[in-house]
């Protein structure tokens, strides 16, 4: 009997750690009940049927980086100091650069232009004013109303956001915004 429920207890325990291994990504691995160890066959991939995905165009962290540079400089030529932050189509930060001497409060505020300017399609500044007719959109999480962010598009559709922030008003943080929009439009 004392022989049995060990037997139990090992092929618990085994088994679990078998688990946590393939939670952990270590691959797959079986056990007998005489503890010898096996590999598995690998999992079988299926591939979804191409009606029933999507593709997308998106921004190479290459193309983020010299719109990124591009408000820099743009910034650093009228002596402002900011943080320019790009994010993706779905709001995720490509690459945020923090110009030397700008606000510890510009990094965050930033990448909310940013998010909040692909989101709508639409520069920051022009969507602080639909807030008169929507208040509540300032309550969606992640989003920031004022001026200094703008969407990049390609095909039509927006692909990137770049926000800017740091400079005495939105109204110059959406200027040298635009001229990060410039840069990718350069070759």
């Amino acid at each position: 009997m004392k022989h049995a429920k060990k037997a139990h207890r090992t092929r618990l325990i085994t088994g679990g750690a078998i688990v946590a291994l393939g939670l952990a990504g270590a691959g797959a691995y079986s056990a007998s009940a005489g503890g010898e160890d096996t590999a598995a066959a690998p999992a079988a991939v299926t591939e979804a049927k191409s009606g029933n995905t999507t593709t997308g165009t998106h921004l190479t962290v290459a193309a983020a980086t010299k719109a990124a540079k591009a408000v820099l400089d743009a910034a650093e030529a009228e002596n402002q100091r900011v943080t320019v932050a790009v994010v993706d189509r779905n709001g995720h930060t490509i690459v945020t650069l923090r110009g030397d001497g700008a606000g510890p409060q510009s990094y965050a505020s930033a990448e909310r232009k940013a998010y909040t300017a692909v989101s709508w399609n639409a520069p920051t500044s022009e969507l602080v004013k639909r807030l008169e007719q929507a208040p509540n959109l300032k309550d969606i999480p992640g989003t920031l109303f004022l001026g200094g962010g703008a969407p990049v598009t390609a095909g039509g559709g927006p692909v990137a956001g770049i926000g800017v922030a740091g400079a005495p008003s939105g109204d110059l943080d959406e200027k040298f915004a635009r001229a990060g929009v410039a840069a990718l439009a350069a070759h």
